[in-house]
């Protein structure tokens, strides 16, 4: 019983929170546990403490390789394709004007490079919250099931940010 009850409660845990985010950095209540002052160790060891500190700090927040890659795949896609077509316009725009073989006005040439260039801007953020952010789960083609739910999970953290942040600021009653 007391088994299932830890299941359970991992699985709610895993949820809530992001996949690479550390198991220690969410709250139930909202609240940070007060930060005890560590004792001042010995010269040559405070150095040394630092490094395994910060090491074991940036381990728990860094993104798996697997997924980290995975999204660069899809950004190259996703960005890279709408910015080589930006840049595609100018070079087809500029053949077809020198041969004369259509009359092109300046705007409409700006117009679809930029129109093109804002897609690869936004392919960037699509790429990344259109990657599955599981590391055993690839993740489908296009990624519009993965998009959904990273942002759905990017609001939800960042309205839980800006809540503690505001609270952070409001005097205590």
């Amino acid at each position: 019983m007391a088994q299932d009850q830890s299941q359970s409660k991992s699985e709610a845990d895993s949820s809530d929170r992001l996949p690479f985010e550390p198991k220690t950095n969410r709250k139930k209540d909202g609240k940070t546990a007060p930060s005890k002052p560590n004792p001042e160790p010995a010269k040559g060891e405070n150095s040394r403490k630092k490094e395994k500190g910060k090491s074991k700090k940036s381990e728990e927040n860094k993104i798996p390789e697997v997924v980290s890659k995975r999204m660069l795949r899809r950004i190259a896609v996703f960005s890279g394709l709408p910015t080589a077509l930006g840049i595609i316009t100018f070079i087809l725009s500029y053949f077809v004007v020198t041969q004369d073989f259509l009359e092109l006005p300046n705007s409409v040439v700006v117009v679809g490079s930029l129109g093109f260039f804002g897609l690869g801007t936004l392919g960037i953020s699509y790429g990344v919250l259109s990657a599955s952010w599981e590391e055993e789960t690839e993740g489908s083609l296009i990624g519009l099931t993965e998009f959904q739910l990273n942002l759905k999970r990017f609001i939800d953290s960042w309205r839980t940010f800006r809540q503690q942040s505001r609270a952070k600021r409001s005097p205590e009653d």
